[in-house]
């Protein structure tokens, strides 16, 4: 998989001897990176620009992305063999990571139970699978996330917990300012979504793990000891004087 796989190129027409832009898959609102740690570094770096300017150079023009294009991508933290660490400034632009784990048992027990009845990811026509929202939707509720408020007494606690992440001893190298704007903007909507116009500490609290947990390099020692960035960040946030 090469860099212009993702983001397009430029094909000569001979009957117009002139060149147009073939789009890649970049070109859409949502780009699904399966497995994206096993896509070597150069293809890796195709997205760097689309995932902060929201835009693509090819051959030297830049062309504009959907204005709600986001990147989901997923990685299996297992498996080593075949894959590539992602660069610090890739996993920077990602707002958040979410972690998997096993389902529950009744939920385990329905998969092997709709298997056993002909449904697998090859039959996907079976489901009927409606659109959750529109696009259009999607940037209205960016525009009800912008007017929700957070008060300055709270901007500071979330600037002290990621400002925390540099100095604390576990940690090599700790998030950027880039985390701490990721960590308002998600205060904000978690605030929205529980039906407030305000954020206050708790939203900043209870989002800080995925907003910050990929973006904490541990030292060696560290790790071998057993900590975890969930571990250190629940280390900060004990530690961090909560505004009232």
């Amino acid at each position: 998989l090469m860099p212009s796989d993702i983001t397009g190129t430029n094909i000569f027409n001979v009957a117009t001897s002139s060149f147009s832009l073939r789009q890649g898959p970049i070109f859409t609102d949502i780009l699904l990176a399966d497995e994206i740690n096993r896509t070597p570094p150069k293809t890796q770096a195709a997205l760097l620009e689309a995932m902060e300017e929201r835009q693509v150079t090819i051959d030297g023009e830049a062309h504009s992305l959907s204005p709600i294009f986001t990147v989901l991508a997923t990685e299996n933290p297992i498996e080593y063999e075949g894959t590539y660490p992602l660069p610090e400034a890739q996993l920077d632009r990602f707002l958040v990571k979410i972690l998997l784990d096993y389902p529950e048992e009744e939920h385990e027990r329905q998969v092997v139970a709709n298997w056993d009845a002909g449904f697998n990811s090859r039959r996907l026509d079976q489901v009927d699978i409606q659109p959750l929202a529109e696009p259009d939707a999607v940037s209205r509720c960016r525009r009800e996330v912008s007017t929700t408020r957070m008060e300055p007494g709270v901007q500071h606690y979330a600037v002290d917990i990621v400002r925390r992440t540099r100095a604390h001893p576990f940690v090599h190298y700790g998030a950027s300012p880039r985390a701490s704007v990721a960590l308002l903007l998600c205060s904000k909507a978690l605030a929205a979504i529980r039906g407030r116009e305000f954020a206050t500490p708790d939203d900043v609290r209870d989002i800080a793990r995925p907003v910050l947990r990929h973006r904490l390099a541990l030292r060696a020692e560290a790790e071998l000891d057993g900590a975890t960035p969930d571990a250190v960040i629940s280390d900060i946030l004990r530690s961090a004087e909560v505004p009232r």
